[in-house]
């Protein structure tokens, strides 16, 4: 009896040894989106998780490591790649491209990527990128994430940094929407998971903020906007108020990055993909 009760003992241990997830690492390359993760202060503590946090939440085998750099875009991410300290990984994100769109620089074509054509365009850097990635674990599953969509963005803390939304094409004539659907092809050729945030359901333009917190140019009076009616009215850095006090927040808390709403969709997104 005791000998029939030690072997199911051992057949249990066994069982649950032999299908317990594996321990694996996840590194998130991107920009402040990816940054915030950890910087909660840095959004008014606005948010309270970012999609790394979330998708670990729901996969607790997986180690995330941030590598998301404030402000930077894919070509600076290619340009700096051998002194970022990437390390070897199981799966890799790369969220990136709102910056370079932002910045005006030159997106390229999927013939950048495909001819190695370097860093000079968006196009370029994805390739550099990647390789470094690959070099680093030819196994690993790697997911690219294309930019959201993004209204009007006020930084919390300095409200003269600030730009217009997607809505209009960059200061190059570009609009976001190529530089998304880029990444996709880029995607498309590598045969890479991609998770395409640009065209999601739930985080159109109008969905971004509730509305823009604006003075009527006629009448001097503060009133709420809704998009696009935001769209033509200016705001004044130097002596408005914050255009998305709290109650604006939706998708987004500033109108560019996304709110916990938004992070959770983002993490739903991810967690599909992270198998």
């Amino acid at each position: 009896m005791r000998s029939t009760f030690r072997y199911a003992l051992i057949f249990s241990i066994f069982l649950c040894c032999s299908f317990s997830p594996k321990q694996q690492t996840w590194l998130a390359l991107g920009d402040s989106i990816t940054y915030l993760n950890e910087h909660p202060d840095e959004a008014g503590d606005r948010i309270t998780k970012g999609y790394m946090t979330l998708v670990t939440e729901q996969r607790p085998h997986i180690r995330y490591i941030n590598q998301g750099h404030n402000g930077w875009t894919a070509i600076r991410i290619a340009e700096q790649i051998d002194k970022l300290g990437l390390e070897k990984a199981d799966y890799y994100s790369v969220f990136l491209g709102t910056n370079d769109w932002w910045a005006g620089l030159p997106l390229g074509s999927t013939a950048d990527y495909r001819n190695n054509s370097g860093a000079r365009t968006t196009s370029g850097a994805f390739r550099i990128i990647l390789d470094k990635l690959r070099s680093l674990n030819p196994n690993a599953k790697i997911v690219l994430i294309t930019p959201m969509q993004r209204s009007d963005f006020v930084y919390l803390k300095d409200y003269k940094n600030n730009a217009w939304g997607s809505y209009k094409p960059n200061k190059n004539g570009q609009t976001l929407e190529a530089f998304a659907d880029t990444i996709r092809a880029i995607g498309r050729q590598e045969g890479l998971a991609v998770v395409d945030l640009y065209h999601h359901p739930k985080l159109g333009l109008q969905k971004l903020v509730k509305f823009k917190w604006l003075k009527d140019p006629a009448s001097g009076e503060y009133r709420k906007y809704r998009y696009p009616a935001y769209t033509a009215v200016p705001f004044h850095p130097d002596t408005d108020e914050y255009p998305y006090p709290e109650k604006a927040i939706a998708m987004t808390y500033d109108g560019l990055h996304p709110s916990d709403r938004g992070y959770r969709i983002i993490a739903k997104e991810l967690l599909k993909v992270l198998q």
